[in-house]
């Protein structure tokens, strides 16, 4: 890495509280939010270049070729990346750079930058995430089932990797949000 900002990967399956999370440690941190790139419907709510920078298939796959991803992965159909230039650029200029990316993208970007912290949020049980992501209300009986048994091969995957530095599981939001505003901190 670099001997200015620290990166931090935050993952955990869909559904956990990531995003929540995320947007509270930024506020309460001043640390960058990264955003990915996606090919996947803008939903309701979300703004581009906020949220997500929404892009066709053709200018991923021109990222990709480019090298200009860190990491990238198909999630459901779509697709999902990390720009690397402006982490590159904010940790050049000693800022803290927060990547919100699942738990295959957090491995990839471990094997190219591994003096990134990497936090992985859980869900009290797989019970509540069930709860979680049907109270979203955005996805079909078999899109949730499909989310469900892909967030517990994700549990298993990210548990047996051994690249986390730090596992939040987040039951109570708030005390969630303070234990990953405390690795931020701590991290920069």
């Amino acid at each position: 890495m670099n001997k200015g900002g620290k990166l931090i990967v935050i993952t955990g399956p869909s559904g956990v509280g990531k995003s929540t999370i995320v947007r509270q440690v930024l506020s309460r941190t001043g640390a960058q939010y990264s955003v990915s790139v996606t090919t996947r419907r803008k939903r309701e709510g979300e703004t581009d270049g906020r949220d997500y920078r929404f892009i066709d298939r053709r200018t991923f796959q021109r990222m990709i070729d480019a090298g200009e991803l860190m990491e990238w992965a198909e999630v459901f159909g779509d697709l999902y990346g990390t720009p690397l230039e402006p982490v590159e650029e904010a940790l050049a200029e000693g800022k803290s750079v927060i990547l919100e990316i699942d738990v295959q993208g957090g491995m990839q970007v471990h094997r190219k930058m591994p003096d990134a912290v990497c936090v992985l949020i859980l869900p009290p049980s797989e019970v509540e995430l069930a709860r979680r992501l049907s109270e979203r209300g955005s996805e079909n009986e078999d899109a949730l089932k499909r989310r469900l048994a892909k967030a517990s091969a994700e549990v298993r995957a990210a548990r047996s990797s051994c690249i986390y530095d730090h596992v939040v599981v987040n039951e109570d939001l708030e005390e969630a949000i303070r234990s990953v505003v405390e690795i931020v901190r701590g991290s920069g």
